[in-house]
């Protein structure tokens, strides 16, 4: 047989093999049966409902609906939820956060100088590792979607850099558009400017003016390459979001002018203080992303934190999500203990859950698409054993495009390993853990 005949030959099996390789990531056809489907959408929460998935997408919510071919699940009254949000992480870009070959978050060009380094160019999100351990872990968790930020740590710059949407089904491209990460403030933002937020102030406007032409690009002055320049006039034409990492009230105040006078689209991150300017971020519709226990006044720009920040800013009419200002990508699944504390101190439950849901979809460029249940979004769910927002709750299960996935992880292999029977010598199956080498 010649080779170019066995080469036709081949064709098709290679192009089965093809097929059988990709069959698991096709999107599957699914009824959930009699849930109490929190929609997330202005339908609120249904009760006994059904929900049909068809090519990876919700087709219909409704009773008695039929299944024609799909998949049943029955969920027995149980909660079912969109897929939640992890909130603003670092989940695939930080595996070991002490070991800096696993870190991907932070550009450092020119640390140790004394020369600004402004690159919005810089996009963490082509660092994502979709095999990282943390993913599996965030998402039996009920957690479907995060997004990327790009640090501002030592030697980098008030500006950080771009991140995105990324969900957790293992897929390695952003969900939505770029964002980029702008910190203000105390802290390392300040320091890098002399310490002086009035600095800060002054360079954001410099970087206008390169951007609209006012500094020539060849100035010694300026402080964005072509690349960063091309960057950040997209956003300064209102291509794109800033997320801003910003507590006290009276640098919210400012960036409220700042962006209202540029045309910036922003949403904030952290918001320690937000409360106190409750009714103009309502006003100027700008979401805002707190932590609910962030309660003390542990630096001097949150002198006036207070558990019931969420609840007063709802109270006024501000958008209200969730992130964690701690360690939110190892522990991720605490965002839903963020959500319950804030309903405990005055939140209504349904905006608790909006929070993990519709507002950082809609916030953050995917509402189309994730953050609720409706015909046409994605069917990225999560079917509960109890309130969703409990911390005792537990995920029965979670589906991505309508596929289930294991509902295992790292986390939850090392459990059942060492809950096993004390170790028997007489036995030869044990892992490699509980053996003693013969001396």
């Amino acid at each position: 047989m010649s080779a170019r005949r066995g080469m036709r030959r081949l064709a098709p099996l290679a192009a089965l093999a093809l097929l059988l390789a990709t069959a698991p990531a096709l999107a599957q056809d699914l009824l959930i049966r009699n849930a109490t489907v929190h929609t997330a959408t202005a339908r609120g929460t249904l009760q006994g409902a059904d929900v049909l998935v068809r090519n990876g997408r919700i087709a219909a919510i409704g009773t008695r609906l039929d299944a024609a071919g799909a998949t049943v699940v029955e969920a027995n009254g149980k909660p079912l939820t969109p897929a939640l949000f992890a909130g603003i992480t670092a989940i695939g870009i930080d595996e070991v956060s002490g070991e800096d070959a696993t870190t991907d978050t932070t550009l450092a060009l020119g640390a140790g100088s004394k020369e600004m380094v402004v690159r919005p160019e810089f996009d963490v999100t082509l660092a994502f590792n979709p095999d990282s351990l943390l993913v599996p872990v965030a998402r039996v968790e009920g957690l479907g979607f995060t997004v990327l930020a790009a640090g501002t740590g030592e030697g980098g710059s008030i500006i950080g850099g771009q991140g995105a949407v990324m969900r957790l089904d293992g897929g390695d491209q952003p969900a939505g558009p770029k964002l980029l990460f702008v910190q203000l403030g105390g802290g390392s933002a300040a320091g890098l400017v002399g310490g002086s937020r009035a600095a800060q102030w002054m360079l954001l406007d410099q970087l206008v003016d390169e951007v609209r032409g006012r500094i020539p690009a060849g100035s010694n002055a300026a402080l964005l390459t072509p690349a960063g320049r091309d960057t950040l006039k997209r956003y300064l034409d209102g291509g794109g979001r800033l997320v801003v990492r910003v507590d006290r009230a009276a640098d919210i105040r400012q960036l409220l002018r700042w962006s209202k006078r540029h045309g910036v689209q922003v949403a904030i991150r952290g918001g320690g203080e937000a409360w106190r300017v409750a009714s103009e971020l309502a006003a100027a519709k700008v979401p805002v992303f707190v932590d609910p226990l962030d309660n003390l006044p542990s630096n001097f720009d949150r002198i006036h934190a207070t558990l019931e920040n969420a609840a007063r800013l709802r109270a006024a009419g501000a958008i209200v999500g969730f992130s964690q200002a701690g360690d939110s990508s190892h522990n991720a699944r605490k965002i839903r203990q963020l959500a319950g504390n804030a309903v405990a101190h005055g939140l209504p439950w349904e905006d608790g859950l909006a929070g993990l849901t519709r507002v950082p979809a809609e916030a953050f460029g995917v509402g189309g698409e994730l953050g609720g249940i409706a015909p046409g979004m994605r069917a990225d769910l999560v079917l509960w054993d109890g309130d969703p927002l409990d911390v005792a709750s537990l995920a029965r299960q979670v589906w991505f495009d309508g596929r289930a996935i294991p509902m295992h992880s790292r986390q939850t292999e090392l459990r059942d390993r060492y809950l096993r029977p004390a170790p028997d010598a007489t036995r030869g199956d044990l892992p490699r853990a509980y053996s003693t080498p013969a001396h």
